[in-house]
């Protein structure tokens, strides 16, 4: 009896270690690509960076250009219906730039990351960090900052400092917005993503 326990558990893991893993990116326009074809994206660059290094991954890019913590908040219930083992939030940028309370964007973002831990108790949660302009003044873009690493922390997650790290305020690798990468800056971005990602696959 106890072998067969056992051969269950080692056939499970096996299978578990052999199929192919959903990596889930949940964000607003950087996630989605805005000015860009999707695969131009960065999600899409890592899924390419991940599958060269040999590992059996999906990528799904669920981002919305325009997207809050509040907008993710109505649509995530629908977006968990497929099943998933990583998942990237990548949301709040919209909120701190239009001043929203940082209490709420918080608690929104605390909501969708425990509806992804119900649904999916095993699934690996990434923290994509943002910043605001120091326009907003100092004590709200240090507490936005804050945000990310405390939901991360929190959540037993794994934080991106800046998803923007060495993109952010660089004119030659963003749209003439001056806040969207382009295809250069989306490059860099997916080079540190998949820095973070590939420990966790």
């Amino acid at each position: 009896m106890v072998g067969k326990i056992f051969l269950f558990i080692v056939t499970a893991l096996l299978f578990q270690a052999s199929r192919t893993k959903v990596i889930l990116f949940f964000g607003d326009s950087l996630t989605a690509g805005y000015g860009l074809s999707q695969e131009e994206a960065f999600p899409a660059l890592v899924e390419k960076s991940l599958v060269k290094a040999g590992a059996k991954v999906k990528v799904i890019n669920a981002g919305l250009s325009g997207e809050t913590s509040a907008g993710g908040l109505t649509r995530i219930d629908w977006i968990l219906r497929q099943r998933i083992d990583v998942f990237v939030l990548e949301l709040g940028a919209n909120d701190g730039l239009r001043g929203l309370p940082l209490d709420q964007t918080k608690k929104n973002l605390q909501i969708i990351v425990d509806k992804v831990k119900e649904k999916y108790p095993f699934c690996k949660f990434v923290m994509a960090g943002m910043m605001v302009p120091p326009n907003m003044g100092k004590e709200y873009t240090s507490s936005f900052q804050a945000i990310f690493r405390d939901l991360a922390k929190k959540n037993d997650g794994v934080l991106i400092p800046f998803l923007l790290e060495g993109v952010a305020g660089i004119e030659k690798l963003n749209q003439a917005d001056g806040i969207h990468p382009n295809v250069e800056g989306h490059k860099i971005v997916a080079v540190n993503v998949t820095r973070v990602l590939t420990p966790l696959l």
